[in-house]
């Protein structure tokens, strides 16, 4: 598959930002300013929400000034890719029936189960063409999206420790796969999270087989986590990539 960097520019902090094209994968790949090969990490924001968010971008570029490659990609359905029709009408009823109160199990099983059946390839796909530049060294780490990072921590052996976001709301497949996820984890929970039920995050992060797994908690709902987390963050890759 062809891999192309279509711009780049390098940003105040150093970093080097480029934006790519992996045959119909768009991405984006910020490198640190380092002669040395540099850990991956790959980064992944929630379903249906485009690679440019600020707080994606905001979040990356931090982990790269800190010495990381950090690179992101639009999924199928989502940012630059075509959209989805089915997908656009699961995220409206499923926004529905929350805001009424309604059950929403189904219908987020029907909306997230493809997205991550969809995505691992092309992340799969892009890890292979990253691990080809010379700028970029093993080993990877992935950040962001839990359920598809749940499904690439159990089947992608090159990834060796992986930091989830929230969780409430992960489909079945994924709950039985974390049983298999066996490499470090950082398991962020906002405490008042109105999108993902506590209690379901905490089995969640019971059920992940790795012996080495650390739960950070904060009050505040789902756009409120810390700025400091992106930090420990950092600090919690540097213990398992550098």
């Amino acid at each position: 598959m062809h891999f192309t960097f279509t711009s780049e520019q390098r940003l105040d902090d150093g970093v080097l930002e480029r934006e790519f094209i992996l045959g119909e994968i768009p991405g984006t790949l910020w490198t640190p300013e380092s002669a040395a090969p540099a850990p991956l990490i790959l980064m992944s924001h929630n379903n249906g929400l485009p690679k440019g968010d600020s707080r994606l971008v905001a979040r990356a570029r931090l982990s790269a000034a800190y010495g990381y490659a950090v690179a992101t990609i639009d999924g199928a359905g989502c940012g630059d890719r075509p959209r989805s029709a089915a997908a656009d009408q699961a995220r409206a009823d499923l926004r529905r029936a929350m805001q009424a109160g309604e059950p929403v199990d189904e219908i987020f099983e029907s909306l997230v189960g493809p997205l991550v059946e969809g995505a691992v390839p092309d992340w799969r796909t892009t890890l292979d063409a990253l691990l080809a530049l010379p700028e970029i060294g093993g080993p990877v780490g992935y950040a962001g999206w839990t359920a598809l990072g749940i499904r690439l921590a159990a089947i992608e052996p090159r990834i060796a420790a992986a930091g989830f976001f929230a969780g409430g709301y992960v489909p079945r497949a994924q709950r039985e796969e974390a049983r298999q996820v066996t490499i470090p984890l950082l398991f962020l929970l906002q405490w008042d999270d109105e999108g993902n039920p506590r209690q379901r995050a905490l089995d969640l992060f019971d059920a992940f087989g790795t012996k080495e797994k650390t739960l950070h908690a904060n009050t505040g709902g789902h756009l409120g986590t810390p700025g400091f987390e992106r930090e420990d963050g950092d600090r919690f890759f540097a213990r398992h990539l550098k």
